[in-house]
């Protein structure tokens, strides 16, 4: 799903070529550890199935291979996907989320952590040497233009950054997305057809993803 937002951010809705477009430069996973007690935990089994008795080391800890991480190219633009799975989040903590796009002038930068009540914000952070005032400027038309298609969103200057203040009605949570998705599958059903972006960026998606898993494996 993050390589599929890296295509829809980067290049939304243009036809990727996975055999052209994509270089995978480095991949790495590495294992959560579950002890049987963790495991009977979560799935209520007693006992590792028969398919999941490759991956115990020691005995009894199971290695779960769910975290990793994808440095690679995408048309010449330089893009890496890390995701770390533990077994629980800490004390008090909840799942987090941290995003980068680098831009000439100005990064654009989602965090969700415990300062955001891990709930995602949006932050738009200039680049050293960027003159302040005409940026904020040139920004503060955009959100003018963007409240248009987005009303109830706002521009709010912050020490050395500005942040997006996104309203509720916006924020329909993950879940809620499942229902987007189903709605737009239904749509192309009547259509007869997809997009014509969706089968090949598709497979450059899956490419990218086996292609890490192979160099990865080598490394095990």
């Amino acid at each position: 799903h993050l390589v599929d937002l890296i295509q829809w951010e980067c290049f939304p809705e243009v036809i990727l070529d996975y055999q052209k477009d994509i270089e995978v430069l480095a991949a790495k996973r590495w294992p959560t550890e579950l002890t049987p007690l963790r495991f009977e935990s979560v799935t209520r089994l007693t006992e590792y199935p028969e398919y999941l008795k490759k991956d115990i080391v020691n005995d009894s800890v199971l290695n779960v291979y769910c975290n990793g991480e994808i440095i690679y190219k995408l048309r010449g633009i330089h893009a890496k996907v890390s995701v770390i799975w533990n077994y629980r989040a800490p004390e008090g903590g909840s799942d987090t989320h941290f995003s980068v796009m680098r831009g000439t002038k100005a990064n654009l930068v989602i965090r969700q952590g415990e300062e955001q009540k891990y709930t995602p914000e949006l932050y738009i952070e200039p680049v050293e040497g960027v003159e302040n005032m005409e940026f904020e400027r040139k920004l503060a038309f955009a959100v003018e233009k963007l409240q248009g298609k987005y009303p109830g969103i706002e521009l709010l200057k912050l020490e050395g950054k500005w942040q997006i203040i996104i309203p509720a009605e916006y924020r329909i949570g993950h879940e809620a997305h499942f229902g987007q998705v189903t709605q737009t599958f239904l749509q192309y059903l009547v259509d007869g057809k997809l997009p014509d972006w969706e089968v090949p960026n598709m497979i450059a998606k899956y490419y990218t993803t086996t292609k890490a898993l192979e160099i990865a494996k080598k490394d095990d």
